[in-house]
Formats: C-alpha cells, structure tokens, sequence
C-alpha cells in the first residue's frame, strides 16, 4: 500500500489532498452546527474547524490517515471533507469517515461519488482485503446509506466513544471485503446512473 496523496476523480465530485489553505473553504460549508451534533469531534466554529483539520493533517503526517477535501466538478467550490483512516498496511486495511458534506450537496450523489471513488482506490490501487466504516448508533441516515451501498453492518461497541458534547456514543461498525466489492461497486454505479 503506498499511502500518498492523490486526487480521486469522478462526474460530480473531485477529491483533492487536504490542505491547511483548505481552511476557510471548509469553514464556509462545514461550521454549521447541524453537521456536528452527533459527531465525536466538534466543527462548528472556525476555530474548532482548524483544530479538525489540524488534527486530519497530523494523522496523514504519521501515515496512518489520508484526508481529502471534496470538491463539487461542476463549480469548483469545496463541499465537504472524508478522509482514509486507521490504515493498516500489513493487514491491508483502512477505514473511510471522518466524512461530511455541506447539506445543501446531501442526497445529490455527492457523497455517493465519493464513497465509490474511494472505494476503487482501496481495492483496486491499495489492494486492500477490507474497508471499514463506524457511525454512531442514533445516525440513522449514516447507517442506511452504509447498507444501502452494500456494507455488511458487523456490531455495536456499546459506549464506544465520548463525543465533543459529552454524550457516550455507541458505535457501529461496517466493512465490505475484497470479494465483495465487484457488487459493491455494480450497486453504487447503478445508483449513480439514475
């Protein structure tokens, strides 16, 4: 797995390394509160945000995270962020989160997009054996999103993390495996095309 900084391109959405000049943009679409009221970290503020995306670019530094900003293909403005994390080269894992997109751009495909762009990349480029996601247990929409692309949801770490809030949050864990991903990848195409 040779973990560097790429750009991932589709039809509606462009991933691009993440940078700290990448700040006020991600300001500008992310610091709404109701992007951040269930997550374990905190971006509501642009001072939060920069510590977000400090802490994204420190993870990447220690290899063990590749974030991205997403930007949408048809005007150029960024509109959101995911991120490759927990990587393991030696099991030939990684995890896909840390994701949000600005919720003028949710249910467009956006998201969607960017799932499959990503997703090519860990199997087809990393060769990775599994990918995994977490959401928390009361993100409904996550969850569904997550099974309707085909994820297998795997269990519940109850009182898994504090989120920035405070509240305990119970985590739920999902993953596609190598052998899975061609129906994967027929599934997420498909609803791209409609």
């Amino acid at each position: 797995m040779d973990v560097v900084p790429v750009v991932l391109t589709g039809s509606r959405v462009r991933l691009e390394p993440m940078r700290q000049d990448h700040l006020p943009a991600l300001c500008a679409v992310g610091c709404d509160p109701e992007l951040w009221k269930i997550t374990v970290n905190n971006g509501t503020t642009p001072a939060d945000m920069a510590k977000w995306l400090q802490n994204a670019l420190d993870e990447q530094g220690r290899g063990a995270a590749l974030p991205f900003v997403t930007v949408a293909q048809a005007d150029g403005q960024v509109i959101g962020s995911t991120r490759f994390g927990n990587i393991d080269r030696v099991s030939r894992r990684v995890e896909i989160g840390w994701t949000f997109v600005g919720r003028a751009l949710q249910r467009t495909g956006a998201n969607r997009e960017a799932k499959l762009l990503m997703l090519t990349h860990a199997f087809e480029v990393w060769r990775c054996r599994r990918v995994e996601f977490r959401t928390d247990a009361i993100n409904s929409q996550s969850r569904n999103a997550l099974l309707g692309i085909g994820a297998t949801q795997e269990g519940i770490l109850r009182r898994h993390q504090q989120t920035w809030t405070g509240r305990m949050r119970d985590t739920v864990y999902f993953s596609i495996l190598d052998d899975e991903w061609p129906a994967v990848r027929e599934r997420l195409q498909r609803g791209l095309s409609r």
